[in-house]
């Protein structure tokens, strides 16, 4: 066994010679030293080159596109242009809904003509979203920190500079 390593290793490093030859003339074109293991290494590299290559053009250019599961940049642009007019028109519904129900209102006698007003009728209908301003604890905790950093810093610079 370790007889073939040492024929295998020695003919990787063995060191021949490619000649390229005129076939009529029989005149040396160029010739080449090479051994195995720089055709080896010339190869996987040329193979790794050529596959970072595509990588590259597949990701950086409009060809992505073809690959299944990648969307177009044009496709997403619609669907979030489409997303907020949907959404735009959920709210507009909802606002003619209160209308046309106060509308009704007036009509059944349950609410006075003088009373009713488009403006203050779709006021109402506005949600208003809940939100809690107020800091917590551990917000709290972080921005005395951040204070108590902020003058170390601040003191320091100012010691440097004397």
């Amino acid at each position: 066994m370790p007889r073939k390593k040492h024929n295998f290793r020695k003919k990787l490093f063995t060191k021949n010679r490619l000649v390229i030859l005129n076939e009529d003339t029989f005149e040396e074109i160029f010739s080449f030293k090479l051994n195995l293991m720089n055709v080896f290494v010339v190869l996987s590299l040329g193979g790794i080159f050529l596959i970072l290559i595509t990588t590259f053009i597949i990701a950086f250019t409009p060809l992505r596109e073809f690959i299944p599961g990648y969307s177009s940049s044009e496709l997403k642009k619609n669907a979030l242009e489409l997303a907020i007019k949907s959404d735009s028109l959920t709210t507009l519904i909802k606002k003619n809904e209160v209308y046309i129900k106060s509308i009704q209102k007036v009509l059944n006698g349950e609410l006075e003509y003088s009373k009713f007003n488009k403006d203050s009728i779709l006021a109402e209908s506005e949600e208003i979203p809940e939100t809690n301003m107020n800091a917590s604890e551990e917000e709290m905790k972080l921005r005395e920190e951040v204070d108590k950093i902020e003058k170390q810093s601040s003191g320091s610079k100012a010691n440097k500079k004397k």
